[in-house]
């Protein structure tokens, strides 16, 4: 557009140059005469005249075109210079608005940012506050209960545990032997003896327990001290004609140290090491037979006595030694009169006066290894016992003398392994076993550990024990049980060949098979007449006549069950239990009623045990 203007701009131009010499030359400035005649007759208009005329015209109208167009460009580019500093200005506000747009994105993300990090504060202040609601309220919970239902008590540093159960069973034997609710299992009588033809039933709360567990913790170690009684003993004023006056008896009662690296040492009158226990060796895990019968189970091997043990426990292995109270078993047909092993108690002494207690040279040793596996728990050990006799070789002079009197020590002891496995979640199966000379006192039978040498020695005699187990947990409420055990003691005899002896020729030790069963199967009338003493009429019960009856084995099988009727940790446990057992006594055969015949008497007895106990929590 400007250069199209320019070029008529140009044209003009030279058009006015061209024509401006003519117009000076030919123009003349007219008067007002000339005027007047002019306007009274207008001279004629050359062609010339006339094309000059309308060229000028024509460049008025352009130059008009041209200042109009000068003036539109003027407009132009005033508008121009306007958008251009309206250009600039909204440049510069855009840049502004963009920088403050920059700036509020900023402020907007860092305000985005605070309010999310707000808001998550804001929610982990809710949850820390939901859970800080929460442990008050667990911790108000947990202390009201410690405060309303503690599960232990304090005193000082010490913390004190109650532990026990009250109790009322039965048992019905369809032998009587005139016992509670433990059973003498090698006291079963033979078919002569007149109470194996009377049946018994007893009631008793007598296995009712009490006991309490003590523990101090001091960092480096832990103290612990635990006792346990129940009123399972008799004393020369108890009866059941009236009060039933059974006194306190001693179970458990020991101390015990145990330091952070798995050592712990443990002094009292505790279960033997024999005994199995659930978890390593520690005590108060002992694994007993869930009989009602406080005797347990024929096969099942334990003591309790007093005792000092150490063990180490290395991860699932625990290594343990104990040394415990030793006493003797004995039993012998044709021995001479030319030892002894001990005495009764001594009156004034602190033992029974009707009871024997042997002089023990040392004390019985046990070691023990036990495995806990992810899958069982596994045990194997090593008993070893000692036996003393004082013997007199000139007993049997014609003129007996002690001169020459001496003492004999005897070494006896065997091993014994633990086994359960929980083949199923509602299964556990157990084998325990323990065989060796001289540790039948390890049974719960209580066979003869040792019988006598003609001369006066003593002679160990081979025991086995053995005990298979099935425990049942068919729901969270009932436990269902099955044992089968069996104990065994070797024939252990020695001719005597002492001339001097009353007994010579004859076999001397336990169970000869010269001795008379003859009279086992046969019933005989009482024995005495009475004054009312105990064991006297009419309480005087015949006893077989020419019946030695030397125990071979004794085998029990037992089925029972056990119905937790209601368990809560903080009110205790009720439960009830049922316990049936079939018992078989067998002999070493002896001589019988026909001379040159040979006789084994067998005594058996079925036994019905319930139990009925409330658990204090």
């Amino acid at each position: 557009m400007t250069k199209q203007i320019q070029g008529i701009l140009a044209a003009v131009l030279a058009i006015n140059a061209v024509m401006l010499p003519a117009q000076t030359s030919s123009t003349a400035t007219p008067t007002k005469k000339t005027t007047r005649r002019a306007t009274k007759k207008a001279p004629v208009e050359s062609a010339t005249e006339r094309q000059i005329r309308e060229l000028r015209e024509q460049m008025l109208n352009q130059q008009a075109q041209i200042d109009a167009l000068k003036q539109q460009l003027a407009d132009k580019d005033a508008k121009l210079s306007t958008a251009s500093q309206d250009a600039q200005a909204a440049n510069a506000q855009a840049a502004a608005a963009t920088a403050q747009a920059q700036t509020v994105s900023s402020s907007v993300q860092a305000n985005t940012e605070a309010v999310t990090t707000l808001n998550s504060t804001v929610s982990d202040l809710k949850s820390s506050n939901a859970g800080l609601a929460q442990t008050i309220s667990d911790t108000k919970k947990d202390l009201t209960d410690k405060i309303e239902s503690p599960l232990t008590m304090h005193y000082k540093g010490i913390s004190i545990t109650p532990v026990g159960f009250f109790a009322f069973e039965n048992v019905y034997r369809q032998r009587s032997l005139n016992s509670d609710v433990n059973t003498p299992f090698n006291s079963t009588p033979f078919p002569g003896a007149a109470q194996a033809h009377t049946s018994e039933l007893n009631f008793s709360g007598r296995q009712s327990r009490l006991g309490g567990l003590f523990e101090g913790n001091t960092g480096p170690f832990k103290l612990s001290g635990y006792f346990e009684v129940d009123f399972l003993s008799a004393g020369a004023t108890s009866n059941e004609n009236q009060s039933n006056s059974y006194t306190l008896r001693q179970r458990q009662i020991w101390g015990q140290a145990a330091t952070q690296h798995g050592l712990t040492v443990t002094g009292g009158q505790m279960w033997s090491l024999v005994t199995e226990t659930k978890k390593s060796t520690d005590n108060r895990t002992e694994n007993l037979p869930m009989t009602v019968d406080a005797q347990y189970h024929v096969g099942f091997s334990w003591e309790r006595q007093p005792s000092i043990r150490i063990q180490q426990r290395l991860g699932g292995l625990t290594l343990a030694a104990s040394l415990e109270e030793a006493e003797i078993i004995y039993s012998a047909t044709n021995a001479n009169a030319n030892f002894f092993i001990g005495n009764a108690g001594t009156g004034g002494g602190l033992f029974n006066v009707t009871a024997n207690y042997s002089n023990n040279v040392a004390p019985d040793v046990i070691v023990k290894a036990t495995y806990d596996a992810k899958v069982g728990h596994y045990e194997v050990g090593g008993l070893g016992r000692w036996f003393r006799s004082r013997y007199y070789p000139n007993q049997t002079l014609t003129v007996p003398s002690a001169a020459g009197g001496q003492n004999d020590t005897k070494m006896g002891g065997g091993i014994f392994a633990n086994a359960r496995v929980p083949v199923t979640h509602f299964a556990d199966v157990g084998v325990h076993v323990l065989g060796g000379t001289g540790v039948g006192r390890y049974g719960t039978s209580t066979l003869p550990d040792t019988t006598v040498h003609p001369d006066g020695t003593l002679a160990p005699i081979k025991n086995y024990q053995g005990l298979a187990s099935l425990e049942l947990h068919p729901v969270k409420k009932l436990d269902v049980f099955g044992y089968a055990g069996a104990e065994y003691a070797q024939r252990t005899v020695y001719l005597n060949t002492i001339t001097s002896s009353p007994n010579f020729g004859k076999l001397t030790g336990y169970a000869p098979i010269t001795a008379s069963n003859a009279g086992c199967n046969t019933e005989t009338l009482p024995t005495s007449t009475g004054n009312g003493l105990a064991g006297a009429a009419p309480y005087n019960p015949g006893t077989p006549a020419n019946c030695l009856g030397a125990t071979r084995v004794v085998i029990e099988g037992t089925a029972g069950f056990t119905y937790r009727l209601y368990n809560n940790p903080r009110f205790g446990r009720l439960q009830y239990q049922v316990q049936y057992s079939y018992l078989t006594r067998g002999t070493w055969e002896g001589a019988g009623a026909t001379a040159g015949t040979v006789a084994a008497p067998k005594a058996t007895n079925n036994m019905v045990f319930t139990g009925f106990r409330y658990y204090i929590p």
